[in-house]
């Protein structure tokens, strides 16, 4: 019962992160469930419903098939779909009842592989936790099965890129055409090389993070105009072919916690780096660091990779360090309010305090409220605002005047109501002025 909401909203569920993630990319994708998770994600997680077509489906299962485990109506309603609609890979992604009845996805998932031939991944998806779990799953799932060996030339052209960015000291790629030993000579003569942008993917990319409303653009025209050559964005903009592509690449940048896991398979399968953060107000914000603290690695090495850190756990350092001195408070996804709040840090000067709330529950919001002394505004989704009664009236020392509410809204949190309002931070910071 701790992980029940109250008084605030829930995240889009797990499930739906897959969904998300997997979008535009081709693929046929079977929510197993009895109707209800199809029409949640359509109407309220899915912006891209009514003007992209994409093959999500439910499969409609009913009370006798849970209780009496018949999974070959399953498999055989998805390799008769399959067979007609000839998707690119099939995706199998649970919810809460075959959760509950014990459900093997990656089971069916490999029967309906073996008979299709069309590759198939199961997703043991629950809906009980945050869609930054499920589309982590998703887009690690592409890292390690779609993407392609990168050609020989691609190859070298990295190795031109090391030694000439070494020597250079700037962000260039080289492709000068002469052999092996002249290539990795350290000292290379700048007047034979043919210098190249530098590639990089994009990962973390879906609505429920950046909504519709061009920030995916933005971010994209933001990295072009830095001279980078993109060669995929997971998972808005890009075809499955453009991620095929993507180990060709010199640095991954994650703009959301849902594209860490694919971004570490990236390096530990082909060596690329990555870094953290979002640009927000046509500034290059970094939050590698904040982000990969001693407390994720510890937690992520306990729970083996599978379940989600703690915030709470995460932040407790950095939140004993700055609860006497906190100004500014922003709830929301990681990576988001770690990036926008080192931006408002350097613009003010006020100590800003990014807290992820994705993983979190009403008390644990309410305990990092309640112990900020010098609190004086909170930036987040407008249907976070009953938290801070709640915190006011469980310490006294909470005074409502004092802080100050600013709308932040978030699609995975809100849904539709307040996407209008959700502002595009890359090219514009609208609530700066409250500061």
């Amino acid at each position: 019962m701790k992980q029940t909401s109250g008084f605030i909203s829930t995240y889009s569920a797990d499930a739906f992160g897959v969904c998300s993630a997997l979008y535009e990319l081709g693929g046929m994708i079977v929510m197993h469930d009895a109707s209800g998770c199809n029409s949640t994600y359509t109407t309220h997680d899915e912006p891209r419903w009514y003007d992209m077509d994409s093959m999500v489906y439910i499969s409609g299962l009913t009370e006798v098939e849970a209780i009496m485990g018949d999974d070959s109506k399953l498999i055989n309603d998805v390799v008769t779909a399959a067979e007609e609609l000839n998707p690119k890979f099939i995706a199998i992604v649970g919810t809460t009842i075959p959760a509950m009845t014990g459900f093997d996805a990656d089971a069916a998932a490999k029967v309906i592989e073996e008979r299709t031939g069309i590759p198939a991944f199961g997703f043991s998806t629950t809906g009980m936790k945050s869609y930054v779990h499920g589309a982590s799953l998703a887009f690690e799932m592409l890292a390690d099965r779609f993407v392609k060996e990168p050609d020989n030339k691609s190859l070298q052209e990295k190795v031109n890129f090391d030694v000439y960015a070494e020597n250079q000291n700037k962000k260039t790629c080289t492709n000068t055409g002469a052999n092996s030993d002249e290539n990795t000579n350290r000292n290379i003569d700048r007047s034979t090389v043919s210098v190249t942008k530098q590639k990089i993917n994009i990962l973390g990319l879906t609505p429920l993070d950046f909504s519709v409303n061009g920030s995916d653009r933005s971010i994209k025209e933001y990295y072009e105009s830095k001279g980078y050559e993109i060669l995929s964005s997971w998972a808005m903009g890009s075809t499955l072919e453009d991620i095929k592509k993507a180990a060709e690449a010199d640095l991954n940048i994650v703009v959301s916690e849902t594209g860490i896991k694919a971004a570490k398979k990236l390096k530990e399968k082909y060596g690329i780096p990555y870094k953290i953060g979002i640009p927000v107000g046509g500034i290059d914000i970094d939050v590698t660091e904040e982000y990969e603290t001693k407390g994720e690695k510890n937690n992520n090495k306990n729970n083996n990779n599978d379940e989600k850190f703690s915030p709470n756990n995460l932040l407790e350092e950095q939140r004993n360090n700055t609860e006497q001195t906190t100004k500014i408070l922003i709830l929301g996804e990681r990576v988001n309010v770690l990036s926008l709040a080192k931006y408002l840090h350097e613009k003010t000067g006020k100590t800003c305090l990014g807290y992820a709330t994705t993983d979190s529950d009403e008390d644990e919001i309410i305990k990092v409220i309640s112990s900020l002394d010098e609190l004086q505004m909170i930036i987040a989704d407008p249907l976070f605002k009953p938290v801070i009664k709640l915190a006011a009236k469980q310490n006294g020392k909470v005074n409502t005047e004092k802080i100050k509410f600013v709308d932040y809204p978030h699609e995975a949190f809100s849904g539709r109501i307040y996407r209008k309002d959700i502002p595009n931070i890359v090219e514009d910071v609208p609530f700066k002025r409250f500061v």
